[in-house]
């Protein structure tokens, strides 16, 4: 049952900031059935028998994509792919916010290019995006669809490189561009809303340090472990349905 005082206040705060910016994880798009990683049911906790002898940290790192590709390739095509998945109300709501210019950046750790489909424009992937893929050799880049289709079971480029998605995997460096453009949005922000995440991956969860805003949102259906500031506005429910509600008393 959502806490309907919970969301008028949501409301009251949102009409009175000039900016906002939401920072969202796993959760966001685990209602349109892209598991997570760490949940009961998420991709840390999917046993199989092809993959349950290697640590799933590692099926997800720059060591298995070059010391075993044929691994990780294996690993990336069975368990990533997500161009069939569809956006959900979270996703639809906010790129209707970003339409009335009250929105002014995402932030997201997904890869999984949900927020585009929806329709948002202002986007920072901090994770990358599975969506994208280049060659590790020479940087030429390769439609959306092309490892999955790839009948190599490790994909070259004519150059001869190995073409890898543009994830940041485990052991590498977060994108240079996305990281500012969201760090810049974050600290501009009269109001951040945290959405879907557990804020325990870093370096992206700690770059929530800079938002000096007034008002500050968690909409998560757990609780979280870290601490926030004393007046936060914690909503403990799916993250679909309290933007859902929220729409509809802003008539979006």
């Amino acid at each position: 049952m959502i806490d309907e005082e919970k969301i008028e206040k949501l409301k009251a705060w949102m009409d009175d900031a000039g900016s906002v910016v939401f920072f969202g994880g796993a959760g966001v798009s685990t209602e349109s059935g892209v598991p997570d990683f760490r949940s009961k049911d998420g991709l840390y906790n999917q046993h199989d028998v092809r993959f349950d002898q290697y640590p799933p940290e590692y099926l997800l790192s720059h060591s298995c994509l070059v010391n075993e590709p044929q691994v990780y390739f294996e690993f990336h095509r069975q368990k990533m792919d997500t161009r069939a998945v569809q956006p959900n109300a979270a996703h639809k709501y906010l790129a209707a916010l970003e339409k009335t210019g009250k929105l002014s950046a995402i932030v997201t750790q997904n890869i999984d290019g949900l927020h585009q489909k929806a329709g948002s424009q202002v986007v920072y992937e901090i994770h990358g995006s599975a969506l994208r893929n280049y060659c590790m050799r020479c940087g030429k880049t390769y439609p959306s669809d092309y490892i999955f289709e790839s009948k190599e079971p490790i994909p070259h480029c004519s150059c001869g490189g190995v073409i890898r998605p543009g994830i940041t995997l485990y052991e590498e460096s977060l994108p240079e561009t996305a990281v500012r453009g969201a760090i810049q949005a974050i600290a501009a922000a009269d109001m951040l809303i945290i959405g879907g995440t557990s804020l325990t991956v870093y370096p992206a969860a700690s770059y929530i340090q800079y938002f000096r805003g007034k008002y500050l949102v968690i909409i998560n259906r757990d609780a979280l472990s870290v601490r926030m500031r004393a007046d936060t506005l914690l909503i403990q429910d799916k993250i679909g349905e309290v933007f859902t509600r929220l729409a509809e008393l802003q008539g979006l």
